[in-house]
C-alpha cells in the first residue's frame, strides 16, 4: 500500500492507496516540531477507527514545509521500514519537467497537482488550488507545469483583515443572501466571496488569453465547492487532485526504477 502525504502550511493530508482506490484520508494541523513519534501515535489512533490494517510498503511526500520534512522522512522509516519519495527533490523524478525560469523552485504542491490534472484531464489545463495561498497551477498540452499564479488564499485574507481592523470581527466564509450587506459579518461576507469570485473569474480570463487557447479550468481545495455555487468558475471540481498527483509520481519513479 501507498501513504501519500501532502504537508502544507495549515494541514497536513495523509491518504492510504491499496493499489485500486484511496482507503481513508486523514487531516492535521501542521506543526514543524511534530516528531516522528507523535505522528505515528496521531496515524494509528485515528487508522483504527476505520477498522484499517494497512500494510505500507510505500510512502510519497509533498511539502510546502521545509523544516517537517525531516520527521516524517523518520516516521516513515522508522515505522514502515521505506525510503520515502520527496517530491521537489532531484532524486524524485517528473513525468514531464516544468518550464519555468532558470533557477526558480516549484512548489512539490503545484508539480502534484499538473501531474494528476495531466493524468485525469490531458494538458491545456489551469488547477485553481485554493489552500493557505489561492494558486493557479498552468499545465500545458505536454502535460508539464508551465507557470501560474499566487494569491492570498481566503482565510488568510479574511484574518488578515481581522487582524489589521479592530472593529471588523473574524467571519465565517460563506456565501451571502446579497451583495450589499446591512450589516458588518454580511459586508465582510460579500466583500470576500464576491470578490473571491471576482478574481478567480478575471485570472482564468487573462490566463487563457495569455496562453492562446481554450483551456480547462479543474478546481480543488476545501473551498473551490463553496465557490462554484457563484458562478461557472470551474469544469470540474478534483477533491483529491493533488493525492492522486502524487500517486501518478510515484508510479512514475517505480517504473523508471528510482525506487
Amino acid at each position: 500500500m501507498l501513504l501519500a502525504i501532502d504537508c502544507g502550511n495549515t494541514n497536513t493530508v495523509f491518504s492510504i492507496w491499496d493499489g485500486e482506490k484511496w482507503l481513508c484520508t486523514l487531516r492535521t494541523s501542521t506543526h514543524h516540531s511534530r516528531t516522528a513519534d507523535a505522528y505515528f501515535t496521531w496515524f494509528t489512533t485515528l487508522i483504527s477507527h476505520y477498522n484499517i490494517k494497512p500494510d505500507i510498503t510505500d510512502v510519497v511526500i509533498s511539502s510546502t514545509v521545509p523544516r517537517v520534512v525531516w520527521n516524517l522522512r523518520v516516521f516513515a522509516d522508522r515505522f514502515f521500514d521505506c525510503r520515502p519519495l520527496v517530491v521537489g527533490k532531484p532524486e524524485c523524478l517528473l513525468p514531464v519537467s516544468p518550464r519555468v525560469d532558470p533557477g526558480t523552485g516549484v512548489g512539490p504542491d503545484r508539480l502534484a497537482n499538473a501531474a494528476g490534472c495531466f493524468d485525469r484531464h490531458g494538458g491545456n489545463a489551469m488547477v485553481i488550488d485554493f489552500g493557505t495561498a489561492t494558486n493557479i497551477d498552468v499545465v500545458a498540452e505536454d502535460g508539464a507545469y508551465v507557470g501560474g499564479v499566487i494569491a492570498p488564499g481566503v482565510n488568510l485574507s479574511l484574518e488578515a483583515l481581522h487582524q489589521g481592523a479592530a472593529a471588523l470581527p473574524h467571519v465565517d466564509i460563506t456565501q451571502p443572501e446579497r451583495v450589499i450587506g446591512t450589516n458588518t459579518v454580511a459586508c465582510i461576507q460579500s466583500g470576500i466571496f464576491w470578490g473571491y469570485v471576482g478574481l478567480i473569474k478575471e485570472l482564468t480570463s487573462r490566463v487563457r488569453e495569455e496562453f492562446g487557447g481554450p483551456m480547462k479550468v479543474i478546481g480543488t481545495g476545501g473551498l473551490a465547492p463553496l465557490f462554484a455555487q457563484g458562478e461557472k468558475l470551474f469544469d470540474t471540481i478534483e477533491d483529491d487532485l493533488t493525492m492522486h498527483g502524487l500517486r501518478v509520481i510515484h508510479s512514475y519513479n517505480k517504473e523508471q526504477g528510482t525506487i
